[in-house]
């Protein structure tokens, strides 16, 4: 078969392929025959990178990262819909259009809870998407939309122009998933899938927003040349012929009807695969909307129905303590079921201790509960007459309730965190750092092994590491004889690794990298850096007081003893490297600035030192060099001003060489 035609026909069967799964959720063709197909097709193009197109599959994983989001004015506003909080209110809203329209219909839809994009396509072809910004002008996110499985990139028998207006959404699902990674990185959680998916649009390297894996629902046709149509149902009926993910909606030729849809959508809110506030209604005749018009902030034809936020009272019979994979003590409420915003809710976080202090939370008390944002169940207050005698302050434990090793209070917050090294409940976060690039760098553990190690228990501390197996790593699901004498002989190299690396492992809180490395050659040894006093840690360049704290309370914990001690008993090095002859940049301070292609920060930085000089975060008169790579900022601009000479990335290599 011709290259071409052979292209042409795995696009047209991936396309198929993708629109089954992420459209109409019924998929026909396997993981692996997708796979497949689309490796082939991407050894095609790269033979023939001229056939590569936009609109291909192998497009979706995102293209290069953006300096800034240009600006899009719309050709019709995205306009804003006027909320109502009740049902008088709506029915309010009836006899205004009734008013002007005789009988009318309304279609309902649920209020997705995410960002409202709109899509263009010219002659079929996906060719720009922008925010909502103020409904006229947005923001310009066209190649974060393509990673959108379920957005078309191509259209068939498409007007000359065609725009679509939709909300991008991130599934509950992908969410939860998604926190959980950010738990096990120590990263700050996302408050709600909203954020997340705002967050992840608005990424600008769309690799980034590739990952999260977005979905869309297409609500509005906004402009299509040259088609007429009716009403807003058959404009949707259009949509779905086109291959798009359309809003579900329901018909209702009376406000009563229109009620008692937006009740059942209420009480089924979890049955979708997305978070709604609300409910829409509009006016399916598209005539009756232009007679309706619009007032200077919104459309006459449509509401958005806000649904209240139950509050409802239940008996708060225990309180339980959770240890987070960062270590984080979460108190949670174990509450008498309540049904609060279509489902029965038995358990409200309490977020920590100053929460429970501030609201005088006790155990046996009669709390008021709701959904915070229809999500998250809270307790807003206590029905302090309804309290029993004899209740006491609730205070968290001191001591972690898993491992047992002390309690500490963050110092920027209100959280408390076990300081166990080897916690049981923080093992999979404690293990993928220690094995991360920038510390162990043990290649091929990365978290998906790490889960299949801890879950098989072969490893409960990071030292057990170098104690495994090789046929018992062999044994685990997907990785074989091979994989494991790799990552055996990973594991093995990386006992040679400096001292800077071995403390950044150990994850002690505010000990980055920088302060590794500066810690390990002050010290030379792991035992003189365990042995040595607050006041000697602060000895160190750019290690304070919290950090000393920090080092010599993890030092001091039985815990970290024991890992230290099996580290050793395994043949760990815990000595610095002695400094190099090389000292070219004795005395010599560097700043960073821009994107860097050929080294990572921490990787120029490492350089830098290890030949005697320092990386700075800011420029001033007593910088030596700026390294500017692209996209370059405040730092560049500084630099000039101040006169300081600014080398290339290209130049700052051979300076290395």
């Amino acid at each position: 078969m011709d290259y071409k035609q052979e292209i042409e026909r795995l696009r047209r069967e991936l396309e198929q392929a993708g629109y089954e799964y992420y459209v109409l959720d019924t998929p026909t063709m396997s993981d692996r025959d997708y796979d497949l197909k689309l490796r082939r097709l991407e050894e095609l193009e790269q033979a023939h990178k001229e056939l590569i197109t936009p609109e291909s599959p192998t497009q979706r994983v995102g293209g290069k990262p953006v300096s800034a989001f240009g600006a899009v004015e719309h050709p019709v506003a995205l306009e804003s819909l006027q909320d109502v909080f009740d049902f008088d209110e709506l029915r309010q809203f009836d006899q205004r259009v009734r008013a002007v329209t005789g009988d009318v219909t309304y279609v309902v839809e649920p209020k997705v809870d995410g960002l409202s994009v709109a899509l263009e396509y010219v002659h079929g072809r996906f060719v720009r998407g922008a925010t909502r910004g103020d409904g006229r002008v947005g923001e310009d996110v066209t190649e974060n939309l393509r990673t959108i499985r379920s957005i078309p990139l191509h259209i068939p028998n498409a007007p000359a122009r065609l725009i679509v207006r939709g909300e991008v959404f991130m599934p509950k699902k992908v969410f939860h998933a998604l926190n959980e990674q950010r738990e096990r990185r120590g990263e700050a959680l996302f408050a709600n899938p909203r954020n997340a998916a705002a967050g992840s649009l608005r990424q600008l390297d769309p690799k980034v927003a590739a990952e999260r894996r977005l979905d869309i629902l297409i609500f509005n046709v906004q402009l299509a040349e040259g088609e007429h149509f009716i009403d807003h149902i058959q404009t949707l009926d259009y949509l779905k012929t086109k291959g798009y993910k359309v809003i579900p909606h329901y018909s209702c030729t009376c406000i009563e009807q229109v009620v008692e849809c937006i009740t059942s959508i209420g009480e089924g809110r979890e049955d979708f695969s997305f978070d709604i506030d609300g409910a829409v209604v509009k006016v399916d005749d598209l005539a009756q909307r232009t007679q309706l018009g619009s007032t200077a902030k919104f459309p006459r034809w449509a509401a958005a129905y806000k649904y209240p936020p139950e509050e409802k009272p239940s008996r708060l019979l225990d309180i339980v303590v959770q240890v987070g994979r960062t270590g984080v003590l979460t108190p949670k409420a174990v509450l008498s079921p309540v049904r609060l915003a279509g489902t029965t809710v038995t358990n409200a976080t309490l977020h920590n201790q100053d929460f429970i202090s501030e609201k005088d939370i006790r155990i046996g008390d009669t709390v008021m509960v709701r959904k915070a944002g229809e999500i998250i169940p809270e307790i807003l207050s206590v029905v302090m007459e309804q309290r029993p005698e004899g209740t006491k302050p609730y205070h968290l434990p001191d001591a972690c309730p898993v491992c047992g090793a002390p309690v500490s209070r963050d110092e920027d917050g209100a959280h408390m965190r076990c300081t166990g090294a080897e916690c049981p409940a923080q093992l999979l976060r404690n293990l993928a750092h220690f094995a991360s690039r920038d510390a162990m760098d043990i290649e091929g553990l990365g978290i998906a092994v790490v889960e299949a190690l801890v879950g098989a228990q072969l490893v409960k501390s990071p030292a057990d590491l170098y104690f495994l197996e090789p046929q018992s790593v062999a044994a685990l699901e997907r990785m074989g004889k091979k994989s494991a004498e790799n990552l055996i002989a990973a594991i093995e190299t990386s006992k040679q690794n400096d001292l800077g690396r071995l403390l950044y492992a150990f994850g002690i809180r505010q000990v980055g990298q920088k302060a590794a490395r500066n810690i390990a050659r002050h010290f030379g040894t792991l035992e003189k850096v365990a042995n040595a006093t607050v006041d000697e840690l602060m000895a160190v360049d750019d290690i304070g007081a919290i950090t000393a704290d920090n080092l010599r309370g993890w030092f001091d914990s039985e815990q970290s003893k024991h890992l230290i001690r099996r580290l050793a008993d395994a043949g760990v090095n815990m000595s610095a490297q002695e400094q190099g002859s090389d000292r070219r940049f004795a005395g010599m301070t560097f700043v960073l600035t821009g994107a860097l292609e050929r080294f990572t920060r921490d990787e120029a930085s490492a350089l830098i030192e290890e030949r005697g000089g320092k990386a700075s975060g800011s420029v001033s008169k007593k910088t030596t060099y700026v390294v500017a790579g692209e996209n370059a900022g405040s730092k560049l601009k500084r630099a000039n001003e101040l006169g300081v000479p600014v080398l290339t990335e290209e130049e700052f290599e051979q300076m290395l060489h």
